[in-house]
């Protein structure tokens, strides 16, 4: 799902960096307001790690291959700490195993970072489910949501970013034919990731609640 360099066309990828960094500017405001947010620093940074090896792994599923990204699960676990957290990630990625680019760093941060913020609201949902579920049920379903939201997410937003603005001179039919392919290869991770966000969120309720707390 990373975007390499030289792929999209240049306003596309200026465009990446002016909404990644306006989002970026939105999320550290709000961490700013946060009385213990320095508190949530070791959680981050422990996420942080786990998403630049998940997502630095392929995984062989024919035709394709497939990556795991767990953005939403980092959405779910750091709230607003989850999009700076993902752009760390993506950084190293670029520049100690060649994932992505440094010129498409903001494209990716859209791509991978912005479907966080759905995620975190998603599982927020969880309040609203309390009400006719119990607790541990409405912990589980909002969580399951929000891990999956995220692939599912950055799915569609590569979809809508790469059929749209496929280079001059490719096959284009080809080429959309095998961008479908790759992304329908990704839609058993996005069940998969809701229900590994789903696990990790039902132990942590159990066994350290706190961090739950964003």
């Amino acid at each position: 799902m990373h975007i390499p360099d030289g792929l999209l066309p240049p306003q596309i990828v200026a465009g990446g960096y002016a909404v990644t960094g306006l989002a970026t500017w939105y999320c550290l405001r709000q961490i700013n307001r946060q009385g213990h947010a320095q508190e949530n620093i070791p959680k981050a940074s422990l996420l942080t790690a786990a998403f630049f090896v998940a997502s630095s792994i392929y995984i062989p599923l024919p035709p394709v291959s497939v990556h795991l990204i767990l953005n939403g699960l980092l959405g779910v676990m750091l709230g607003y700490f989850a999009l700076p957290a993902i752009l760390i990630g993506l950084f190293f990625q670029a520049l100690m195993v060649g994932h992505g680019g440094l010129t498409t760093l903001g494209i990716n941060g859209v791509l991978m970072g912005l479907p966080t913020l759905a995620a975190y609201h998603i599982f927020q949902l969880r309040h609203g489910l309390e009400k006719f579920l119990p607790e541990r049920w409405a912990m589980g379903i909002a969580a399951f949501l929000g891990g999956s939201s995220g692939l599912a997410l950055t799915v569609l937003i590569f979809i809508a970013l790469t059929v749209t603005s496929l280079p001059t001179g490719l096959d284009a039919t080809a080429e959309r034919r095998a961008i479908m392919v790759l992304a329908l290869g990704h839609v058993p991770l996005i069940v998969l990731e809701g229900i590994f966000t789903a696990l990790v969120v039902l132990f942590l309720q159990r066994t350290k609640p706190e961090l739950l707390e964003s």
